[in-house]
């Protein structure tokens, strides 16, 4: 199974990630980006870092599932890692709604999820409480959020994060739900369906 989880910068999507992760044994996929590192930021763990002429190529030989240009730079979800770390586990995709939509046109059964920031000027103090983005990248990424947050009746279930804890337990919730979809249960069901067509139980 694969889940997208999408919101603008500062709604607090990587964070509440990180909280369902170990606790759903979700796998994660490592974004590349070619924008610059962050100080509290490590290579191949929050993105792989690389150049504009090193993802322009992944680009041409369509090593990306999705990328976009996002806040003035690119970003993309590797194809081969996503086949890699999907074969033991559920995986989560964090990604913006470019990324999102093109995932949804080409992996049938993925679930998209919006989380929402409570207001824009939560929005806002996220962003500059957090002193790693410059104020041209702030505003930028205010500008980007109030096109982002029209496209939240796109997904498939839209998580508030108005309080951390309550939006972890909502999280999991979604996820738990998910996972009981017929789709997503086939491989379990199979034994059950079949005990059942042998004749009377």
């Amino acid at each position: 199974m694969l889940f997208v989880i999408t919101g603008p910068s500062g709604s607090g999507k990587s964070t509440l990630i990180k909280k369902v992760r170990r606790a759903l044994e979700l796998e994660f996929s490592v974004s590349h980006t070619t924008r610059a590192r962050r100080p509290s930021e490590k290579d191949g763990v929050d993105y792989h870092f690389v150049t504009e002429r090193v993802f322009e190529r992944m680009v041409r030989e369509k090593r990306f599932l999705e990328h976009a240009r996002v806040h003035g730079h690119l970003y993309g979800t590797s194809r081969a890692e996503v086949e890699t770390k999907s074969r033991h586990r559920d995986i989560v995709l964090d990604i913006d709604v470019q990324g999102a939509r093109q995932v949804r046109a080409r992996v049938a059964g993925a679930a998209l999820i919006f989380i929402m920031p409570p207001v824009a000027s939560e929005l806002r103090r996220r962003l500059v409480s957090r002193g790693e983005d410059s104020r041209e990248a702030i505003a930028r990424r205010l500008r980007n959020a109030r096109a982002e947050i029209r496209a939240y009746a796109e997904f498939d279930y839209v998580v508030v994060n108005d309080d951390l804890a309550r939006a972890v337990a909502d999280l999991k919730t979604v996820i738990r739900a998910v996972r009981h979809r017929p789709d997503a249960m086939a491989a379990s069901l199979t034994p059950i369906l079949r005990s059942f067509a042998k004749g009377r139980p």
